[in-house]
């Protein structure tokens, strides 16, 4: 059985919660507490240079937050929450400095998971939650993820099964006159557009400090991950043992030590929740190197390579 009231207290003497969300699971500490939003950065090594999201558990709670909720942010709220997209609109003095890392603007959105949505009510107030994991490693679908990359440096994971969309929430800045995306996530450019028209997508390092997960090394597994073309020579004297993530194709040729396939039948959804599970699994096959299939660019599949890109050695 869940126990959200024990959750709850964790919460509320300024500890940290791990929970699940429809995308990955979150990390989370009171927003408004800033010595228990301090524990976040120090449970991740996360630098204090990146941002948090904050969540709430329905749009209305989102306002205390921010300094004004534009007819635009209504029609998206309406349109995709609860679910994937985060808002950046201006931040009201409520919100401490530190969630935001010193920026103006507060990222806010409404997760669709039941749990992350009974505990949002529960605690009944704003939870600031980042992915629970290590700063810059590959980001956690199942609660066992979680326990093997924090341990002991979050006080309670509550289990939720593994997530659904399997990527994180897409950001959208709401900052300027056109809507710029930050990062790709479980909204689609597609979709956006259908609501705002036209949405700027800015170059790779543009706006990197307005967003958690830009970065550009980011989702990085242990072991070194490129695409194909990338690989490097290895001079071992041995054949080298190299693990590939395809999206749809298993080359099947005996090339590869191990094969991880997204999606059998090139299904965007299905291959964003099978993600990072598949990362985490050849990451355990003590192997060389990794390399990878890119995805279409498309719906689900930007942000699929856009977590690849970013988690490949540079």
């Amino acid at each position: 059985m869940i126990d959200l009231k024990s959750a709850v207290r964790v919460l509320r003497s300024g500890g940290l919660v791990a929970f699940p969300t429809e995308t990955v699971y979150g990390l989370g500490a009171d927003a408004l507490n800033e010595k228990a939003v301090a524990r976040i950065f120090e449970a991740k090594n996360r630098p204090t240079f990146d941002p948090l999201i904050v969540h709430v558990d329905r749009a209305d709670n989102v306002r205390p937050l921010i300094l004004s909720f534009p007819p635009l942010a209504e029609r998206l709220a309406n349109a995709f929450w609860p679910g994937p997209l985060t808002l950046i609109l201006p931040k009201s003095s409520l919100v401490p400095d530190l969630v935001t890392s010193g920026l103006p603007s507060v990222a806010v959105r409404v997760p669709a998971h039941p749990l992350a949505l009974g505990l949002l009510q529960a605690f009944d107030g704003p939870l600031a939650a980042p992915s629970a994991n290590l700063f810059g490693q590959v980001s956690p679908t199942t609660a066992e993820h979680v326990r093997a990359s924090l341990g002991n440096r979050v006080d309670l994971v509550l289990e939720g099964g593994p997530c659904a969309v399997g990527v994180e929430s897409t950001v959208l800045s709401l900052l300027e006159e056109t809507p710029v995306i930050l990062r790709p996530g479980g909204v689609s450019l597609e979709d956006l557009q259908e609501i705002c028209g036209k949405v700027r997508i800015p170059a790779p390092n543009e706006g990197a400090a307005l967003s958690p997960g830009r970065l550009e090394q980011h989702y990085a597994p242990h072991t070194p991950l490129y695409l194909p073309s990338d690989l490097p020579s290895f001079s071992t004297g041995r054949r080298p043992r190299i693990g590939y993530l395809a999206f749809q194709n298993d080359p099947a040729d005996g090339m590869y030590e191990r094969v991880e396939v997204l999606s059998n039948g090139g299904d965007l959804a299905e291959a964003a929740a099978a993600l990072f599970a598949a990362l985490r699994r050849l990451d355990a096959c003590g192997l060389d190197a990794l390399v990878y299939e890119v995805a279409p660019e498309k719906g689900l599949g930007r942000a699929i390579n856009d977590r690849l890109r970013r988690a490949a050695k540079k």
